[in-house]
């Protein structure tokens, strides 16, 4: 009951802020007819920042970029093995590896829908992302800020060590505001707090033979990203995540990366180093057991194919 709750009260939230996005670009918008309808005033176009990063994904985060209208793009993700075992395993190479297909669409300006499918706990996920505010070249508006958010199904079939009893137990939900300014040609920086929420986390008997949350079902974190560009086409990236709930038992551990971003007309390729194990936002914010200061890091890539329609 309280699970079916929790999933109602969650899908009611995800409703109103879709309502609120539309909201703000309805009232955006019509802010901007009426501020042009000035008479006898000559009143100059915005010109906006471009490419404050190369594409949708700095490493494991998503950027604040959304393409333009009409892009559509095809995306593989691939994490491996942790390093650590060294030549046992030839660096994480030969190890069990999640891996992630994901497809996305533009269908109107500053709006990006996508869907994929991880072999991690066999999970499917859909996402939206959209742009609330572009920087200028006037600095008129200094920040570019965009809210995504994703919804993600585990599809794994019951058994006894997946405890499901009904399908909302099978959901979770990943939200986060993303705000970045563009320093220079070379130089592009964000931030991005975060909220995960699972409708079912794994619980335990106390002394008082009461079940109990081993985690809490939400949690909170932030993300700091940056890229420096070394060439026209190739950029140096780095981002650190850091776990803000503290859980009753399995904290997870942040995470540092750093990895090459290559760039061309239709592709987009990331090789990285980093902590992060998993693909899915909520997965890695909740859940990562990697430790850096152990040279627990994975080899990972990001192939992205974009075409426009």
């Amino acid at each position: 009951m309280r699970t079916n709750m929790i999933h109602k009260k969650t899908t009611s939230l995800f409703a109103m802020m879709l309502i609120a996005i539309g909201f703000i670009g309805i009232n955006t918008k019509s802010f901007a007819q009426d501020s042009t309808a000035v008479p006898d005033q000559v009143v100059k176009k915005k010109s906006f920042v471009k490419n404050t990063f190369e594409g949708n994904y700095l490493i494991d985060n998503q950027s604040v970029v959304v393409p333009i209208k009409g892009t559509f793009e095809f995306d593989i993700q691939h994490r491996f093995g942790t390093i650590d075992h060294r030549f046992k395993d030839l660096f994480g190479l030969f190890a069990s590896a999640n891996m992630l297909l994901g497809t996305s669409y533009v269908p109107v300006k500053d709006l990006q829908v996508g869907f994929g499918a991880t072999n991690d706990r066999m999970q499917i996920v859909g996402n939206l992302k959209y742009s609330l505010l572009k920087q200028t070249k006037d600095n008129s508006m200094p920040l570019s800020v965009t809210l995504f958010g994703n919804s993600v199904m585990d599809t794994r079939t019951k058994s006894s060590s997946l405890p499901i009893v009904s399908v909302s137990d099978r959901f979770s939900y990943f939200s986060q505001l993303i705000i970045a300014r563009k320093i220079n040609e070379k130089i592009s920086l964000q931030v991005a707090p975060s909220l995960s929420y699972f409708n079912n986390m794994e619980g335990y008997y106390d002394a008082n033979n009461v079940i109990k949350s081993k985690m809490k079902h939400e949690h909170i974190a932030i993300s700091v990203s940056g890229r420096y560009k070394l060439t026209g086409g190739m950029s140096l990236i780095a981002n650190y995540d850091q776990p803000l709930t503290q859980h009753p038992m399995n904290n997870p551990n942040p995470n540092l990366s750093i990895g090459l971003d290559m760039k061309t007309s239709g592709h987009d390729f990331q090789v990285f180093l980093g902590n992060y194990g998993s693909i899915l936002p909520q997965n890695n914010n909740v859940f990562n057991h990697n430790n850096f200061t152990k040279g627990q890091f994975v080899i990972g890539f990001n192939i992205s194919r974009l075409w426009n329609f």
